[in-house]
């Protein structure tokens, strides 16, 4: 280049005085479009654009006399384009060789050798000198007309409609004749011969290579800058930092559309078009994975976000009973997994086993995993009160270059349990890099539920006893180790259900006896539903969900309901519920008490071996030599042993609740058996209660302070029951407990509050009837003596079908100056910026503070009334108001309780319509005597 920078050097001068010139050949070469087709690589500098201009320089000979001249121009200015077409061009195709490099300097010198009166600096004689010269060079063949002037296409839009062929030829020739040899230039594709001289060294060597690299070069050059820019950016969709997004979603769609035709022609339905709402839904059809493959998580996400979008109950368990159907009859090892990550569970709940996963953690692993800070996600999850809903919206915009395998259900319940057993010192890094994995896997909704299963909070209105009704149904419709996918063909609508409804008894009967799912999904699937009752039975070691008693105002009310029958007034403790199993073992050939793994567990199936140690130490004492193995249904309370009196449940709630030591217990427990459920190998929930009782004092010894019997009494008038009530107040006890004795209703309902036991408490002669269990969900700031701490709260109780809190009443009195300070630093550990997307309220009520659900009092009421701020129990008993308490007061806090086992808006409607204004303007009966 620099030799050609010498050459191009002396024409700056020649170029710059002839700008005015009309000459066709120079108008033609001062177009950039012409110049970049001639000369492509010689565009930057400003010498090589002057070279470019005055290119034809190198071309021309030495001129001819003044008189030849003269004589030629007529001619030439009448035949130029005869001449042409006469003549060919003597470089066309690249088959003739340029001029050598001698005859160029030559053209040069004897360019500025041209006689010294032709150049006036008048613009015409410019004109015409510069004419004349050029023609007398025997190089110029036709004026060349300006694109805007030409009345054909231009070069460029024939190129783009046919860029396979060459351009049109651009030629120069003179009809005069010469001894050199006539050179042509033409916008050919030997375009790159005139691009160095390198290149023109090598031009006789590969002709055809050099015309394809001109092809190519002049296809490049005269290709639209849109079309070619948009091939540019779909070739690498990362342009810019990855903020061009339209080749993105295309290449999105792209994979989408690739990936339905894929599946399609497998025969199965796409994953993302699985719709198990389908009214005659097939299992095999409509499923969108094939037999013996594992379950994709996003079938059963698609699943639980279309019964979030519901709220009809039994619509809800037609939608779960399809996915359960298309499970039990293409993969039924994915059975268990889908029953537990439905309920938000990883194992039975006697295990004690947790994910352990903050909020913050969730946060902090979704923000890395996605590019944001823990402050923007937790302003996000602010704003809208759902964090599963921030993280589908993060993983929706997020780019991967690498997509990760899909998740499968069974994959995503093994690795939750694998994270609720990371322990140790590193185990929170652990935890974060294992839901990362998960997280950067979802697709679509997956990431929504994914994070509300690590949150312990699903929050889609899916109770318990509604997915073993869509199980019971699933079975019943499609039932396991058959070939049968539909059962209910030939059958009218009130058949099938009562087989559904037989089912689903035996389910739910069999779940309250063994609340196991990994016991009972394997006998479903290998022997079916009717063999549950023989392989799942109540077992030691399992713990079972205690029967519960209905409330009553009066004694009145008691006789009312047992005329006629037999029954039995017992003591009602103050304390926590205690259910010890005792297992059994084989001891040289016999059955005896296997004390080692004896074990106490609450109410709510919490494992409370750790925190009675002292117990465990007693058993010995309590079992005769003859029980090899029971269950007994307790009532663990704080006892003074050296007065031999009953102390208050709050003293109970000072033990340490887990690994508690023998030797550091300061509060002395007695336990009170009022109960057998299970005697050497033998269920006896389903006997008479009578028969219970006798089994139990035959079996088992009373020790004072340690082991004792409830105190009972079996009444028939209504003097005795108000006697017996009044002596249960003087023994520091809560009121009685009033039981069938005999007959089919005396039997131990497992997991309902049945009207079989009723529960008479001391302060129920005035008021409702009954005490309240609420949740803590607001706080308001004290004024005046409370300045400085919560003056009072939001109270709610708890629905278990639409899985959330609805706000019941405030309250503000029955606390003292201690409480107000202790329950203000106790709630400080549960204070959120927001209240919760579950939380039910009027705005009217809303709190100073807000704080997560964690803390349950005991409250009692005048009575209930509807209000239309309160949401609790709203459309149960009004289709618009809610119920509220009338002159709440506080009685103490409920430990021994989570906020899911808080009174239920079920509960709140019932104790509304047994008021006796209620009863007597409304006939509607309501029943809620049913698993709870």
């Amino acid at each position: 280049m620099n030799c050609v920078n010498k050459l191009f050097l002396p024409c700056r001068l020649v170029i710059t005085s002839a700008n005015r010139f009309v000459c066709p050949s120079v108008r033609f070469l001062q177009s950039s479009k012409h110049r970049s087709l001639l000369f492509p690589n010689i565009e930057t500098l400003q010498v090589r654009t002057m070279a470019q201009k005055s290119i034809m320089s190198f071309f021309k000979i030495t001129p001819k006399k003044d008189a030849e001249i003269k004589k030629e121009q007529p001619e030439n200015d009448t035949s130029l384009e005869d001449a042409e077409m006469k003549e060919p061009s003597p470089v066309q195709n690249g088959k003739d060789k340029r001029s050598s490099k001698r005859q160029r300097l030559d053209s040069n010198s004897s360019e500025s050798q041209s006689p010294k009166k032709e150049s006036p600096p008048t613009s015409v004689t410019k004109k015409k000198v510069k004419r004349q010269r050029i023609e007398s060079s025997d190089s110029e063949s036709e004026p060349i007309k300006s694109p805007e002037k030409s009345p054909g296409k231009s070069p460029e839009k024939s190129s783009e409609k046919s860029p396979g062929k060459s351009p049109p030829k651009l030629t120069e020739t003179s009809p005069v004749q010469s001894p050199v040899k006539e050179i042509k230039i033409e916008k050919s594709e030997n375009v790159k011969t005139y691009q160095s001289p390198k290149s023109k060294k090598a031009k006789g060597k590969k002709e055809g290579k050099n015309e394809n690299i001109a092809k190519n070069v002049i296809k490049k050059e005269k290709s639209p800058p849109p079309k070619s820019q948009t091939i540019k950016k779909e070739k690498s969709p990362l342009k810019e930092n990855g903020k061009d997004k339209t080749p993105e979603k295309k290449t999105k769609e792209v994979k989408k559309e690739a990936s339905v035709k894929m599946e399609k022609e497998t025969g199965l339905v796409p994953e993302t078009e699985y719709d198990p709402t389908k009214s005659k839904y097939h299992p095999v059809n409509d499923a969108c994975w094939a037999p013996k493959q594992p379950v994709p998580y996003l079938a059963l996400a698609k699943t639980l976000e279309a019964i979030e979008a519901i709220s009809a109950r039994l619509k809800i368990i037609e939608i779960l009973s399809n996915y359960f159907r298309s499970v039990i009859v293409l993969t039924p090892e994915d059975l268990l997994p889908s029953v537990y990550l439905c309920l938000n569970q990883i194992a039975p709940a006697y295990h004690s086993l947790e994910l352990g996963i903050a909020e913050t953690y969730l946060m902090k692993a979704i923000g890395q995993s996605t590019g944001r800070t823990l402050a923007q996600m937790k302003a996000a999850a602010q704003k809208t009160g759902d964090l599963g809903a921030v993280a589908e919206q993060a993983r929706s915009t997020q780019r991967t270059m690498f997509t990760p395998p899909p998740l499968k259900t069974r994959a995503v319940f093994n690795a939750l349990k694998e994270i609720a057993g990371m322990t140790g010192q590193a185990s929170v890094n652990k935890k974060i890099g294992k839901i990362q994995s998960l997280y950067v896997a979802c697709r679509f909704s997956e990431s929504r539920y994914l994070i509300r299963s690590l949150e312990g909070k699903l929050r889609i209105g899916l109770a318990e006893q509604s997915v073993l009704q869509a199980l019971a149904q699933a079975a019943a419709t499609s039932p396991p180790g058959s070939d049968v996918l539909d059962a209910s063909q030939g059958l009218s609508a009130a058949e099938f259900k009562a087989i559904v409804d037989e089912q689903a008894l035996i389910i739910k009967t069999t779940y309250c006896e063994c609340p196991n799912y990994e016991l009972i999904i394997p006998v479903l699937l290998e022997h079916g539903v009717k063999a549950l009752p023989q392989h799942c039975k109540l077992t030691p070691g399992i713990p079972l969900k205690p029967m519960l008693a209905h409330p009553t105002k009066g004694v009145h009310e008691v006789l009312n309901r047992f005329e006629g029958t037999r029954f039995t007034c017992e003591y009602k403790y103050d304390g926590e519920r205690a259910q010890i199993h005792v297992p059994k073992t084989e001891t040289e050939g016999r059955e005896v008490a296997d004390l080692t793994k004896a074990s106490i567990f609450s109410r709510n199936q919490e494992n409370n071996t750790t925190k009675y140690p002292d117990i465990l130490q007693r058993l010995p004492s309590l079992l005769k030599a003859e029980v090899s193995s029971c269950v007994l249904d307790c009532e663990a309370v704080a006892y003074d042993t050296v007065n031999k009196q009953i102390l208050p449940f709050q003293i109970l709630s000072t033990r340490k609740r887990k690994d508690a030591s023998a030797g550091d217990i300061k509060v002395q427990v007695c336990v009170f058996v009022f109960d057998l459920l299970y005697l050497n190998g033998r269920a006896l929930v389903r006997e008479p209660l009578e028969e219970r009782r006798k089994l139990l004092r035959d079996n088992f010894n009373e020790v004072e302070g340690e082991w004792q019997f409830a105190t009972a009494k079996d009444c028939s008038s209504m003097d005795e029951v108000q006697q017996f009530l009044e002596d249960a107040v003087k023994g520091s006890c809560e009121g009685l407990m009033v039981k069938t004795l005999e007959g089919e209703h005396a039997r131990y309902d497992i997991a309902r509050r049945s009207h079989n036991w009723l529960k008479l408490k001391k302060d129920y002669l005035d008021g409702v009837g009954d005490t309240i269990d609420v949740v803590v969900i607001g706080g308001y700031h004290g004024r005046g003596k409370r300045r400085g701490v919560y003056g009072g709260f939001l109270l709610a109780c708890y629905d278990n079908t639409s899985e959330e809190y609805q706000a019941l009443c405030k309250i503000g009195t029955g606390f003292s100056d201690e409480d107000l300070q202790t329950f203000t630093k106790t709630l400080e550990e549960h204070v959120i910026e927001a209240p919760r997307n579950y939380y039910r309220y009027d705005p009217s009520h809303a709190a100073d503070a807000w704080f997560a659900p964690a803390c349950v009092w005991e409250v009692r009421c005048a009575d209930l009334s509807l209000s239309p701020a309160h949401r609790a129990a709203a459309g149960l008993v009004d289709p618009e108001r809610g119920v509220s308490l009338r002159f709440p007061r506080f009685i103490r806090v409920r430990d021994d309780k989570t906020p899911e086992q808080a009174t239920s808006a079920q509960q709140i409607a019932q104790m509304y319509l047994s008021q006796d204004q209620v009863k007597n303007s409304t006939s509607k009966p309501v029943n809620f005597d049913d698993f709870y």
